[in-house]
């Protein structure tokens, strides 16, 4: 792909709808540690970066709406370092707490976050390299 400065480099990126896209942007940096890297207006959009990931936040317009309470439409994962300090930090900030950190026979520790518009988001750390087939699940193609 070329590179282009105005889109983040990630091949698939996230739109998540926020109320108020200046407190989405402060509260993700400082609950999950999403860096700002585009401002689209002062309320309309923002490129925020998680190492060589990315997700836009965009405002509410027309048929664009946060999750409503109650009602999970997706979930969006995000690979860290350390899911059980990166949970306190979430926690810290306010972040409800869907799932604690758990371990999982194939190779991850997760939890599971709501962020302050319902959002849910997956924090998964890396524990060992164990291919599908040791858990149940089937190499469909490799890259």
């Amino acid at each position: 792909m070329k590179p282009n400065r105005s889109i983040p480099s990630s091949t698939v990126i996230p739109v998540l709808i926020y109320p108020d896209v200046r407190a989405a942007v402060a509260w993700l940096g400082a609950a999950f540690g999403f860096v700002e890297r585009v401002r689209i207006g002062e309320d309309h959009r923002a490129q925020l970066g998680f190492g060589d990931g990315a997700v836009i936040v965009g405002d509410t317009r027309k048929d664009r709406r946060p999750p409503r309470p109650g009602e999970v439409t997706h979930s969006v994962t995000v690979r860290v370092e350390d899911a059980r300090a990166h949970c306190e930090q979430a926690r810290a900030h306010g972040a409800r707490i869907v799932m604690e950190p758990t371990d999982f026979e194939y190779g991850e520790r997760q939890y599971t976050a709501e962020d302050l518009a319902g959002h849910q988001w997956t924090f998964s750390e890396t524990l060992a390299d164990i291919a599908p087939e040791e858990w149940g699940g089937q190499t469909v193609s490799v890259g």
